[in-house]
């Protein structure tokens, strides 16, 4: 009888673990089924080797030091990967994410939606020694807080990454929004421009990853994402077609995406990243 009950506890317990590891969203009922339909390649070890272009569509063709290059060569876990959070939880949430960025986080709650687009900015500027355009505005008095200025010349990546943190901490959604500009088309996407909503208490933001156009012009997207609580950066599911999971098409209208709806008012760009 002692054993049965002490079973009964550790079973009790393990639902415990697992259901405090699950955050709530606003799309739970969107954020179901399984891994994308599309045409996914398992060894790839980069977005652009893991997931290639639906049939009929091709990459759009950017320059060697554009950020869309930058993103296409970013490192991806190995298929099948779960993504964690920055205290080693497992977001185990089907439906959501096809692949996990291999970049990592830190162990503080710092690295969510908004952290992640400016991650990937900095990181991408960081790569070609653009020091000087790596800065973000505060939420507090919307001024910029710069790379340069932080680390005094110290060009190691902790000291990159200690000056990434103390972004995290002052800025959010509504900082990087206000901070960015209107996408004016839909049809002008490209890598790189996102998609924030600021919104009290919390928004959100995706970011464009990666594009593929058809001879008609007619895009396709992949897009990533971080958080709440921080999290890996992760490329995100196609909800609403399977099909072509985990491209999307964008039009004008309401892009649904696992966790959040947005609106084409939500398309932002930075004018840095579109210098080449």
């Amino acid at each position: 009888m002692k054993v049965f009950i002490i079973l009964i506890l550790l079973c009790c317990i393990g639902f415990i673990r697992c259901s405090s590891n699950k955050t709530e969203h606003p799309l739970d009922n969107v954020a179901s089924g399984a891994h994308p339909a599309g045409d996914i390649f398992s060894g790839g070890q980069t977005i652009s080797e893991r997931f290639p272009s639906p049939a009929g569509y091709k990459r759009k063709p950017f320059s060697e030091r554009s950020f869309a290059t930058y993103m296409r060569n970013v490192p991806l876990k190995p298929y099948g990967a779960k993504v964690q959070y920055y205290n080693g939880a497992i977001k185990d949430r089907p439906g959501v994410y096809a692949a996990v960025v291999d970049m990592p986080i830190g162990t503080r709650d710092l690295h969510q939606c908004a952290d992640a687009v400016m991650r990937l900015y900095a990181e991408y500027l960081y790569s070609q020694k653009r020091y000087n355009e790596i800065c973000f505005n505060f939420l507090s008095d919307g001024k910029p807080r710069c790379y340069n200025d932080h680390v005094a010349g110290n060009r190691s990546y902790e000291a990159f990454w200690k000056y990434l943190e103390y972004v995290f901490a002052y800025a959010n959604t509504t900082s990087l929004y206000n901070q960015m500009e209107p996408v004016t088309h839909i049809r002008d996407l490209k890598p790189g421009d996102a998609f924030i909503e600021k919104k009290s208490p919390y928004g959100h933001a995706v970011l464009i990853a990666d594009m593929a156009v058809d001879e008609d012009g007619n895009a396709l997207y992949l897009l990533v994402q971080s958080y709440m609580p921080a999290q890996e950066i992760q490329v995100l599911v196609n909800p609403s077609d399977n099909k072509l999971s985990p491209w999307y098409k964008i039009s004008s209208g309401t892009l649904v995406t696992p966790e959040w709806r947005f609106g084409s008012q939500h398309a932002r760009k930075l004018r840095a990243l579109h210098k080449y």
